[in-house]
């Protein structure tokens, strides 16, 4: 999604109201309880909130120019990684093996054998078309995130397929803006 992203990709930045702010802030204490005691530092109420508006139905949020949270048409804000490595604890997480790592880098969705395989794991809590985190074997901090296909005990008892598309991955174009000006 973000393999060749760049400034031109954003076709509109508005500030938004304080009820819409009100509204994502919501949604974001909503879909991840674990940022409730830092949302107010994340997400200060008396700086403006700018919501960049780019192709491919993506929306930005930006606080002082820089890209903290993004969805695609109507779903859920997903932290970016820079966010995510701040505060590694706010999502649930699913590992790949090492073999993988190199494919989800180079943007590639993750498959169900490289979440089952010995270097792999599991969160069993993670439902169908919800947001992970995904971590690499022997890593400290994500390598990507995704939103899942299947639910975990599918991706266990299935095997095969795409189990978790990869939305957002270290050193794709949107991990390269630091800041959007």
């Amino acid at each position: 999604m973000f393999k060749k992203f760049s400034f031109e990709d954003v076709s509109a930045q508005n500030q938004v109201k304080a009820s819409v702010q009100r509204k994502i802030r919501q949604s974001i204490a909503e879909e991840y309880p674990g940022l409730e005691p830092v949302l107010d530092d994340i997400l200060p109420k008396k700086s403006p909130l700018i919501v960049a508006k780019c192709q491919n139905h993506l929306n930005l949020v930006l606080v002082n120019n820089v890209p903290l949270f993004f969805s695609v048409r109507d779903g859920p804000y997903m932290p970016t990684l820079r966010l995510l490595h701040q505060y590694p604890n706010i999502m649930k997480k699913l590992q790949v093996d090492r073999g993988a790592i190199r494919f989800v880098l180079s943007g590639a969705n993750i498959m169900c054998p490289g979440l089952t395989s010995p270097g792999g794991a599991l969160d069993e809590e993670v439902e169908a078309e919800s947001p992970v985190a995904v971590m690499a074997e022997g890593k400290q901090h994500a390598l990507a995130i995704g939103f899942t296909k299947m639910s975990a005990k599918d991706i266990k008892a299935i095997n095969k397929g795409i189990g978790v598309d990869n939305l957002h991955y270290l050193n794709d174009g949107l991990w390269k803006m630091e800041r959007l000006d």
